[in-house]
C-alpha cells in the first residue's frame, strides 16, 4: 500500500482484528450487489469507503422520484438514469480507487452463474422472491457466501448464507414457499432510516467475511423492530427436505 492507500484506511487499519493484512484482504476482495434501492445504497457506498477492491452492480431499473426518500446513492439529478450508472458515479466520486462494474439488467441462467462465480461475496439488496430463490440456487452452485437483507415498514432482517458449505442452511431453508405474500416496501411503504441500518449492517458482515474475522450471522436471522428499537435474533438449522441443499 501507498502512503494515500494507508491514509485513507487508517482508521480500519488501526483496528487489530483488520491491521494491514485485513485491509488488503478488502482491497483484493469483490462482491456482486444485486439491487441499487435502498438497501444497496448503503451496502454499495459503505462497501466503496472501506476499500472493497471490485463492486459489480447488478439492477434493471431507473431512478424514479420515489426512490428518493431512502435511497440515497441516487439524487435529483439522476431522475431517469440506470440505477447502476447512478451508483458507480457515486461509489466513484466517494472513492476512486474501487474498480465497478454494472450490469443494467436482470439476470439469469448461465449470465447470473457466470457474475456470482466472478465474484467473493454475494449481497442480495432486492425485494423480489423470485430474484432470490435464484441467486441462492446461484450461490449454491457457485459455493459463494450470500448476505441477505429485506427490510419493510418498520422492520428489517438480515442474515447469511454459505450454500453448499458444511451443514449452512441456505435463504430456501428459511423461507421454502417464499413466505407467504410477496410484499415490496411499494405496496406497503417503509421508513426511510430503516434501509441504512440494515444495509449498514449488510456491508458490515460482507466485510466480516472478506476479511475472515468475527462471527457472521450464519444460522442466524437478526430481526429488528425499529419502531420499538428492538433486535432478536432467531437461530435455525439446514432442512433436510429443502429443494435445494437437502440432498447433498
Amino acid at each position: 500500500m501507498d502512503d494515500d492507500t494507508l491514509l485513507r484506511y487508517s482508521r480500519q487499519i488501526l483496528l487489530p482484528e483488520i491491521d494491514i493484512d485485513g485491509q488488503q484482504k478488502l482491497l483484493d476482495g469483490s462482491a456482486a450487489i444485486f439491487g441499487l434501492g435502498g438497501l444497496g445504497s448503503p451496502v454499495a457506498l459503505y462497501l466503496a469507503a472501506a476499500g472493497v477492491g471490485r463492486l459489480v452492480l447488478v439492477d434493471f431499473d431507473e431512478v424514479e422520484l420515489s426512490n428518493l426518500q431512502r435511497q440515497i446513492i441516487h439524487e435529483t439529478s439522476d431522475l431517469g438514469r440506470p440505477k447502476v450508472d447512478s451508483a458507480r458515479d457515486s461509489v466513484l466520486r466517494l472513492n476512486p480507487g474501487v474498480k465497478v462494474e454494472t450490469v443494467p439488467r436482470a439476470l439469469e441462467g448461465a449470465a447470473l452463474d457466470e457474475v456470482v462465480a466472478g465474484v467473493d461475496v454475494v449481497v442480495d439488496c432486492t425485494d423480489n422472491f423470485a430474484i432470490r430463490f435464484a441467486l441462492n440456487e446461484a450461490c449454491h452452485r457457485a459455493a459463494k457466501p450470500l448476505v441477505s437483507g429485506a427490510a419493510i415498514r418498520f422492520e428489517g432482517q438480515i442474515s447469511v448464507y454459505y450454500p453448499g458449505q458444511g451443514d449452512s442452511p441456505c435463504y430456501r431453508c428459511l423461507y421454502n414457499d417464499g413466505g407467504g405474500a410477496n410484499e415490496t416496501c411499494t405496496q406497503t411503504g417503509v421508513v426511510a432510516p430503516l434501509l441504512g441500518i440494515v444495509g449498514s449492517v449488510q456491508a458490515f458482515e460482507t466485510m466480516k467475511v472478506l476479511m475472515n474475522i468475527g462471527t457472521v450471522l450464519k444460522g442466524r436471522l437478526l430481526l429488528l423492530d425499529a419502531l420499538n428499537m428492538e433486535w432478536h435474533t432467531m437461530r435455525f438449522q439446514r432442512d433436510p427436505a429443502c429443494p435445494v441443499c437437502g440432498g447433498r
